[in-house]
């Protein structure tokens, strides 16, 4: 990533500057995630934090995704300076930059597919983003190859410019999916649902308020007011949720159904 940023920067090329801004782009939202673990880590028993530290790593993620977005929008400035006002490319040592990049690329996802990483998330998406960078860098290798034998010299802004959308998409779904989970909105109702039904399907209870928001990437938080002709105990209807793995913290409110 260093090399093939500085490079870029040396030999003139938008392409590989991109392929390697990719590259950092990628570095960067890790470096931000092991800090949000790290800190949740620490923290996991602050009694500041009421539902605990989970969202500490969605914060992380959203912070990650401000940053590839502006990542994203110093490219596109630059290409599109760079396509209007072209600089000298010096092709070869560019090319060289970019096929050892695609080198070590293609032998990283060698050694990740040698685990079983589709049973692992957290492997399954290093791989899917080492194949997503020797992707970036053999279309930098096109775009090289032509501004040398054929003179396209725009090609090397216009892979800049395909670097920062590619980067802008993936900013784009990290905010969208973090930002849903800060401000408690986008829970699936299918679990509202199935919620509903276990509670509603013992004796007369009814379900008469329920609230559900995520304290984490997979951990719920719920408040439900039942109203029942026979109550029970609080941890009753807990036993009842106890299948729902995902709800970490469970608040019950029963309330006597008045008789007629």
């Amino acid at each position: 990533m260093i090399i093939e940023i500085t490079a870029g920067l040396a030999y003139g090329s938008m392409a590989l500057l991109a392929y390697g801004w990719h590259m950092g782009t990628h570095a960067a939202a890790l470096g931000i995630t092991a800090f949000a673990y790290s800190y949740a880590r620490r923290h996991a028993n602050d009694p500041r934090y009421s539902f605990g530290t989970g969202k500490v790593g969605v914060l992380g993620g959203f912070t990650s995704a401000v940053v590839l977005a502006l990542v994203a929008l110093l490219m596109l400035i630059e290409s599109i300076q760079r396509l209007l006002s072209p600089e000298i490319i010096h092709f070869n040592e560019a090319i060289a930059v970019a096929v050892l990049g695609l080198f070590i690329n293609l032998l990283s996802a060698f050694l990740l597919q040698g685990h079983e990483h589709h049973h692992d998330h957290n492997l399954k998406a290093a791989y899917l983003h080492v194949l997503a960078d020797a992707m970036t860098s053999v279309l930098a290798i096109i775009a090289l190859f032509a501004g040398k034998a054929l003179g396209w010299i725009w090609m090397d802004p216009i892979m800049g410019i395909v670097g920062s959308i590619i980067i802008s998409r993936w900013a784009y779904g990290l905010l969208r999916d973090s930002s849903k989970i800060l401000l408690d909105s986008g829970v699936d109702q299918k679990i509202v649902s199935d919620i509903r039904s276990v509670i509603e399907s013992y004796t007369d209870n009814k379900i008469s308020d329920i609230h559900l928001w995520q304290i984490g990437s997979h951990q719920l938080a719920a408040i439900i007011s039942i109203v029942t002709h026979s109550p029970k105990p609080p941890d009753h209807y807990k036993k009842l949720l106890s299948d729902f793995e995902e709800l970490a913290h469970i608040t019950v409110e029963i309330n006597q159904a008045h008789k007629k």
